[in-house]
């Protein structure tokens, strides 16, 4: 019987992955460690790491607190590593986010509106982020969120960066 063993991956220790290609051109494959990718990234960067349609996985390194953002639609943020305070509020004037635009947007501004609460996430913990509420993230010490959303003007595509050469 095959023994695996199961790894969890930090900011402080990951083992970048990789792919093996038996027919094809690497090139046509991104395969990073989002670790990795938030090792190298500066705080609350959105960096694409996977992508289907307009949908988008985004790597965010979590350090000292974010901008306030919004988004049309809902969110969702998982904590990979370390902890995360998330803020919620419910925006007052929810005309700030032009319906239907994709992705969040970032708050010029601190948003007004009433006060929805404080999630403490750690590894493994989901937090929603509700459309028509305002969000920001804040951590004391560097963490890892994978952000599933829509593709916006704030994500940044760096397949160069991470696709497989080899």
């Amino acid at each position: 019987m095959t023994k695996y063993v199961t790894r969890f991956g930090s900011l402080e220790h990951y083992a970048k992955g990789g792919v093996e290609i038996i027919d094809d051109d690497p090139k046509r494959y991104t395969f990073s460690n989002m670790f990795e990718v938030a090792a190298r990234s500066k705080p609350y960067e959105k960096v694409a790491v996977g992508k289907n349609m307009q949908y988008v996985l985004e790597v965010l390194r979590a350090e000292g607190t974010s901008e306030w953002r919004a988004a049309a639609h809902d969110e969702f943020a998982l904590v990979m590593d370390g902890e995360v305070e998330v803020w919620l509020l419910k925006l007052a004037d929810p005309s700030v986010v032009p319906p239907g635009k994709e992705g969040s947007i970032r708050l010029r501004a601190e948003p007004t509106g009433r006060k929805m609460g404080l999630v403490r996430a750690r590894r493994g913990h989901l937090t929603l982020l509700p459309a028509g509420a305002a969000y920001q993230f804040h951590a004391d010490r560097p963490g890892v969120i994978l952000l599933q959303t829509i593709a916006g003007d704030d994500t940044q595509y760096r397949w160069a960066e991470i696709c497989q050469t080899m």
